[in-house]
């Protein structure tokens, strides 16, 4: 391929942008430092469209599989998944940090820590008990629940509305019409902030890297690496065997979505590709339905990279004081994490403030804690996004699979040649075209009424 040509492709532009962004944080850590706005901005740009992405991509899944039935075994499945994945990942972290021992040695005394910071985290704590959770997911009105910025909201509220558009039948044909167009225009202009997504990676990479400092992850460079081998073993063991035994390959996926994940990895958010994934994941071969009602609830309920992290932050912050905790109590603690590590989707920092919201509750572990991990957490925000989007994606496809509703020759036909980013501008690319390889598996409200 030309150079010329090659620069065009997003993921080329993401990548010279984290190599610049270093580069910038590195050499002049002050202003690298203070293009901190460029990253936010841009994460803030597609958080803006989130919301009602979702909704309307939920809202037409639901109208398309007509029945009740059929959705709800979909989200059974699915929230099964999400736990079993959710529960390896805390054995992964928890293993890592048995193994390796990062904390060993410290000889900390939890007096002399610096307190400050976890009550600065206090105030976003997410709802500590089942009941207060699902109270959460409940919107105080029907537009706050975009208003508030968070997925499952909104998720409730589309599923609602997909029930109610379904049960009234031909009355509910402009509504779906009106979405359907409203979808459209919302992929068109996310395709124009997606051209922003390198200077959004400069700007982060060149913050974190001026800020805290290539060298201070030397200092606590034993929990960054263990944390990096379990996230990674995750991936490839965990997740490479799911897909092994459901006749994909786990490296071929990555590299199909390996635009996604360097945005991820520049923005330290998994955010910014939600919209990306769905249309990508459609392309795959998995019916629309299934993708709209998987991979936003897997943001919410399916956030390994997080799990990960809460028991091996905990466990290193036991071994760094010196305190043993007995077997009942691990086991305590690892129940107490699959829930607050779903409880902070949607929080900035979620992997921070899932583990505030841990060694809370906690009475065995000083909640000052996260004073010795809080320079580094930066640096493994970008594992915990990376780790997350890479299981949700598996997921989606797993869950398509047993339902039924994924073509296997597209998939293993697009896993194999590989994603090619179009020529023509990301805001037409994303707007559905006719032929056979598409209207399969693409629903427009006109054409799911008319197989019903």
């Amino acid at each position: 391929m030309k150079p010329a040509r090659l620069s065009k492709l997003l993921y080329i532009q993401v990548l010279i942008g984290l190599v610049l962004g270093i580069a910038v944080g590195h050499y002049w850590p002050e202003f690298g430092a203070a293009l901190k706005p460029l990253g936010d901005g841009f994460v803030k740009l597609v958080k803006m469209m989130i919301a009602p992405i979702v909704f309307c991509t939920i809202v037409s899944g639901i109208t398309s599989l007509g029945e009740y039935r059929e959705i709800g075994k979909t989200l059974l499945k699915a929230m099964g998944l999400f736990y079993a994945l959710t529960i390896l990942a805390l054995l992964t972290g928890l293993a890592s940090v048995f193994l390796m021992q990062p904390g060993a040695g410290m000889h900390i005394d939890p007096k002399l820590l610096d307190g400050t910071v976890a009550a600065k985290f206090a105030g976003q704590v997410p709802p500590r008990g089942f009941v207060e959770f699902v109270l959460h997911i409940i919107p105080a009105s029907f537009f706050g629940a975009f208003s508030e910025g968070e997925v499952l909201p909104v998720l409730l509220l589309a599923v609602l509305c997909g029930f109610g558009l379904t049960r009234i039948g031909r009355a509910g044909q402009t509504m779906l019409a009106g979405i359907d167009s409203f979808a459209h225009m919302l992929f068109a202009a996310f395709g124009f902030i997606m051209r922003l997504a390198p200077l959004g990676a400069f700007g982060a990479m060149a913050f974190t890297v001026g800020r805290y400092g290539i060298k201070s992850i030397g200092s606590l460079g034993l929990l960054i690496s263990t944390f990096y081998i379990a996230c990674i073993f995750f991936v490839a063991v965990v997740l490479g065997v799911l897909a092994r035994l459901h006749g994909f390959k786990l490296w071929q996926l990555m590299r199909y979505i390996r635009e996604e994940l360097l945005v991820v990895l520049g923005t330290s958010s998994s955010e910014p590709v939600l919209p990306r994934l769905l249309i990508k994941l459609e392309r795959l071969g998995c019916r629309k339905g299934v993708v709209g009602l998987v991979l936003p609830t897997g943001y919410s309920f399916n956030l390994d990279g997080t799990a990960i992290y809460l028991t091996l932050a905990s466990m290193f912050i036991a071994q760094a004081c010196d305190i043993h905790l007995s077997w009942g109590q691990i086991a305590a603690m690892l129940g107490l994490m699959l829930l607050t590590s779903k409880g902070a989707a949607g929080v900035t920092g979620s992997g921070f403030v899932a583990l505030v919201a841990t060694l809370t509750v906690m009475p065995d572990l000083p909640v000052a804690g996260v004073a010795l991990i809080v320079g580094i957490d930066r640096f493994m925000s970008e594992a915990r996004a990376l780790t997350s989007t890479v299981s949700n994606a598996v997921a989606c496809i797993v869950v398509s699979i047993w339902e039924k509703a994924c073509d296997r020759e597209m998939l293993q036909r697009e896993l194999t040649q590989g994603y090619v980013e179009s020529e023509e501008p990301p805001e037409n690319e994303r707007l559905p075209t006719p032929g056979p390889r598409r209207t399969e598996h693409c629903f427009s409200p006109q054409s799911s009424r008319a197989t019903k």
